[in-house]
């Protein structure tokens, strides 16, 4: 079984690089698990700028959605990041919420159950505004439902509040 720490936070409080700092300190070759589909020219330019962020001492590897397929045993993880990872089954799965949900706690369990240190990013969407569209408030529960999921497997979470890191669980 997996250790887990799971970070999690608004957009740009600090997650990312608080977690490769994290994996930084636990591997000299950390494995950096990005789950971004490239969507647009927008989303291609913070990709690059995540992957000019990490040296060449990164392992990196790309996966969509079957997270459980990765060789990552015995590693240091770094997976960025859940939402989009959800993203991409929700999507796949024309927006049905309970499909995605099932889907993603499946696929979940597979990939804690490999041993690894797993350092985790997600978003914690459900402090921002209410969504105005029926989709995105749908997959704002999901991300909400994995975020507790993942959260009561974790040995450690934090959240990021502003760049810092607030400690609130330790197992």
């Amino acid at each position: 079984m997996s250790h887990i720490t799971f970070i999690t936070g608004g957009a740009r409080s600090g997650k990312s690089r608080f977690a490769q700092e994290l994996a930084e300190q636990r591997s000299e070759h950390p494995v950096y698990l990005a789950t971004a589909r490239v969507w647009d020219d927008d989303f291609r330019k913070r990709i690059e700028r995540h992957q000019n962020d990490r040296g060449p001492h990164w392992i990196n590897i790309e996966e969509e959605k079957q997270l459980s397929s990765t060789p990552v045993d015995g590693k240091t993880v770094l997976l960025d990041c859940v939402t989009l990872w959800l993203t991409n089954i929700f999507f796949d799965n024309g927006f049905d919420m309970e499909k995605s949900l099932a889907e993603a706690k499946a696929e979940w369990g597979r990939f804690a159950a490999k041993e690894m240190d797993l350092i985790v990013v997600s978003n914690e969407l459900g402090m921002g505004i209410h969504p105005v569209e029926e989709s995105a408030r749908k997959f704002a529960d999901l991300q909400g439902w994995i975020n507790q999921h993942i959260a009561a497997m974790a040995d450690e979470v934090y959240l990021m509040v502003s760049g810092i890191p607030v400690k609130i669980k330790k197992q």
